[in-house]
């Protein structure tokens, strides 16, 4: 089904698109016909990937902190002099390994402010200027699968992922009839440079993690990116409100993905997963 234009005339946002995820997503629907715009709060690390995949088809590097309604509001004001998007891809995020009463209100905060009011803040934003003028729209966000059950040590995530869970449903049903399509991925582990060593940063936890999977193997960036390529492709067009499992069936052999660290970790060992304050 992944025909090169099965994305043509498709333009397409990717929130946090350059990075990991974001920007395997971004060469993805590049490659299958898209234009594609990128969003992130480095500009340096958007312009060079742009510029690295700028060779497989039309990218737009846009500086943006989704946390921030009004430089979201003007990123989509800037998007639609050029036309409508036609998707929307709710990616950035952020997440640590932490004990919870160790958590001060500003992580807290950061982590919502990037998962659940970054996605809110973007979703709003493109969804009104859908339905005010009639245009079919589709949303992807990028869920967890603990969002459903939560998960220790990951609190501010697990709170983020379920609001994102529940907006996703929610607009399915209100949005619907109005041709906007609401859905969402929720991936098992998988290898990105940055974050998944954050939340993997031993040997011993990468095997713990294999341990949890009936496959006894992680997941690909390119896997994401064509299940992403067809939940935003008209081949799907009827699928709306479904939040999609990634994870080779690690849900279905234990919920809350990072719960069994209370008894692998020692005291050493949450000292250096401590967030560094930044000079």
């Amino acid at each position: 089904m992944f025909r090169n234009d099965l994305l043509g005339n498709k333009r397409i946002l990717i929130t946090g698109g350059g990075t990991g995820l974001g920007k395997a997503m971004a060469h993805r629907f590049l490659q299958l016909g898209a234009t594609v715009y990128i969003c992130g709060r480095r500009e340096e690390v958007l312009e060079q990937t742009a510029a690295e995949l700028s060779a497989q088809g039309t990218i737009h590097a846009l500086p943006c902190d989704v946390r921030n309604r009004e430089a979201v509001e003007a990123m989509f004001d800037a998007i639609w002099k050029a036309g409508p998007l036609d998707v929307l891809v709710n990616n950035a995020a952020g997440n640590f390994i932490a004990r919870t009463e160790e958590l001060s209100p500003r992580a807290f905060e950061s982590v919502i402010g990037i998962v659940l009011l970054g996605t809110l803040h973007a979703t709003l934003a493109c969804g009104r200027r859908w339905l005010k003028t009639s245009h079919p729209g589709n949303v992807l966000s990028i869920s967890t699968t603990y969002a459903p059950v939560g998960s220790a040590y990951v609190v501010p995530s697990a709170i983020s992922k379920a609001g994102v869970e529940a907006l996703t449903r929610s607009l399915a049903v209100e949005w619907g009839n109005r041709g906007i399509r609401m859905n969402a991925i929720a991936p098992g582990p998988i290898p990105t440079q940055g974050a998944f060593s954050r939340l993997m940063p031993r040997p011993e936890m990468e095997a713990l993690a294999l341990d949890r999977s009936p496959m006894h193997r992680f997941g690909t960036k390119e896997e994401l990116a064509n299940l992403a390529a067809f939940l935003i492709s008209d081949g799907s067009s009827y699928v709306n409100g479904e939040v999609v499992r990634m994870d080779g069936g690690e849900f279905l052999q234990g919920a809350g993905e990072f719960s069994t660290l209370g008894r692998a970790l020692s005291e050493k060992d949450w000292e250096s997963l401590k967030p560094r304050k930044k000079s």
